[in-house]
Parts: C-alpha cells; structure tokens; sequence
C-alpha cells in the first residue's frame, strides 16, 4: 500500500513538474530498465538518465542510481533542487538541518546555493528522481556560493 502510494505521488510530482515547466511535450514514457543511464563525470560511483527537460536551460528532471555506500560530496546549486527517494535509504545532509536518512518515498528540497550531500546506505542500491527549476550547475564544496 505505501509503495503503491510512493509510486502515484511520485507520478503526480513529475507531470505537476513537466505541466510547471511549461513543457511543450506531448507524452513520454520510459521503463526504468529502459533508461538511458550514464556515468557521473565528477562521481564515478553515480550514474544518471536525463527523464525530462533539457539541463543547459532547465528546468529538467534525471533519475540518479548510487550502489550503497556511493557520496555526492558536498556541493550546492544555483537552481533550486527537490529530490524523491524511489528505492534504497539515503542519508541527506544539507546546511542547517539536520542529518536525515530518507526512505522510499522520501523528499528533501535545497534552495537555491544550499550545500548539501548524499550518501547511499544500506545494502541495495539507491534510486532517485531529481528535479531542478532552472539551469542546472553545480559548485562543489560546503562553504559559500
């Protein structure tokens, strides 16, 4: 039941996402076995799918897999992130707050500069869905933007 109920929010934030986005599309659907994964240039043990939007001029949407015990270091964003945990427990650091682990179902949201890092825990692996309202960058480190 809570899965179920995971699963239909999840949908309902990623179309409520594409419907804020102002996306001309038309429709798109991909099994996650189908996604089009690549690996991280700067996290070697993250891997990624871009679902929706276009990352250079945002607002876009990827689907993040980490093996357990995969760290996106400290880093921050100009744009504004939200994240949904779909699968694995991740533990959620993010400047002034305090230490989280997420579950499936889990949802934590960065503002714009806010330093932050996951880490995947446990003994499966973690999956994701990660949106951001703009462009994406990134600035690594936890200091100041």
């Amino acid at each position: 039941m809570i899965q179920a109920f995971v699963i239909a929010m999840t949908l309902w934030y990623l179309t409520s996402a594409a419907a804020w986005a102002g996306s001309a599309m038309t429709g798109h659907v991909t099994p996650l076995d189908a996604a089009p994964f690549e690996a991280d240039p700067d996290v070697p043990c993250l891997s990624s799918a871009l679902e929706t939007g276009d990352l250079q001029t945002g607002p876009s949407t990827l689907i993040l897999k980490a093996p357990p015990g995969c760290v996106v270091p400290w880093h921050s964003h100009t744009a504004e992130e939200q994240l949904i945990v779909v699968r694995g427990s991740a533990l959620a650091e993010m400047t002034g707050h305090p230490l989280t682990r997420l579950g499936p179902g889990g949802f934590a949201v960065m503002g714009s500069h806010m330093a932050h890092q996951f880490t995947c825990k446990g003994n499966a692996p973690c999956v994701m869905f990660v949106t951001f309202d703009g462009a994406y960058d990134i600035k690594w480190g936890k200091g100041s933007p």
